[in-house]
């Protein structure tokens, strides 16, 4: 049972705000700035690229392209390209799907990435290479800033090995559908405290699991994987606070630490927004 284009959209931003509601150590959120960016950029940057992330029937590559596009020109900075990246073929899934649920969509999801044309590859170069020189651009072959000889699930799986974004199509999003959206259930019906809950466990539970591929581009893989580690520490730290004060200091102090150290897990971060969307889009065949 496909979704309509506002129901869509409106999985999309909320998934965006629960992201920036979660205090994430060492990346943006509305408890507390960083790396010259605030919650409010996000949300600006969210709420131009909505409408085409749900664009109805355009393709996964033209949905990208649009809203990085909007993106871009709302708020001046790669604010959310991961983000674009994993979230229009959910989109384009929720659109098309014949039934109803997390299982329905990630059949849905499946079909999408297996008919990605070389239009949807040249969009994505075309974001990419607006949003970010980084990432696969810096490959030697099948540079984002030609044309694409090849598709895009073929360019992403190239990129799988130092991108966890570019991972996702090549694997069929299985990092939000076995790692993201069961950290989001295992905190469901615990009491609500500002700044913890479902969408800081899916950060952390990332972050623990796999080095940051932003941190690993910017610092190199002995960095991202020494943050990973202590990430795992902190994880289990936090998990033996039992009052929701203490967890909520616990967690901003850490996340000044990096900060200060100017280490963000961002792709962590894209990986969050994604498995919220899943969840939200899922959800939204009941309401």
């Amino acid at each position: 049972m496909s979704l309509e284009p506002g129901a869509i959209e409106a999985a999309f931003l909320a998934a965006c705000r629960a992201e920036l509601d979660a205090v994430k150590p060492g990346n943006v959120h509305r408890f507390a700035p960083g790396h010259g960016m605030e919650a409010a950029t996000f949300e600006a940057a969210a709420a131009a690229a909505a409408p085409f992330v749900a664009q109805p029937g355009a393709g996964v590559g033209a949905r990208i392209l649009g809203a990085t596009q909007a993106s871009w020109t709302s708020v001046g900075v790669n604010a959310n390209l991961g983000i674009l990246l994993l979230a229009a073929p959910l989109a384009a899934a929720a659109e098309t799907a014949s039934g109803r649920g997390v299982e329905a969509l990630r059949a849905a999801l499946a079909q999408v990435l297996a008919k990605l044309t070389a239009k949807d590859a040249a969009d994505a170069f075309a974001a990419i290479a607006l949003a970010s020189p980084g990432g696969l651009g810096e490959a030697a072959e099948h540079d984002v800033r030609q044309p694409p000889s090849i598709g895009l699930v073929a360019a992403m799986r190239l990129a799988s090995g130092r991108d966890l974004v570019a991972r996702q199509y090549a694997d069929g999003f299985a990092d939000i559908f076995d790692i993201g959206l069961p950290a989001l259930r295992a905190s469901e019906g615990a009491p609500a405290a500002p700044g913890l809950g479902p969408a800081l466990d899916a950060y952390l539970a990332f972050a623990s699991c796999f080095p940051d591929s932003h941190v690993a581009r910017k610092y190199g893989e002995p960095c991202a994987e020494a943050l990973r580690l202590r990430m795992a520490d902190f994880t289990h730290g936090l998990g033996l606070i039992t009052e929701p004060a203490d967890a909520l200091s616990a967690a901003l102090a850490f996340d000044a630490q990096l900060k200060r150290e100017k280490l963000n897990p961002g792709t962590s971060a894209d990986l969050t927004v994604a498995s919220l969307f899943a969840r939200f889009l899922a959800e939204a065949w009941w309401e």
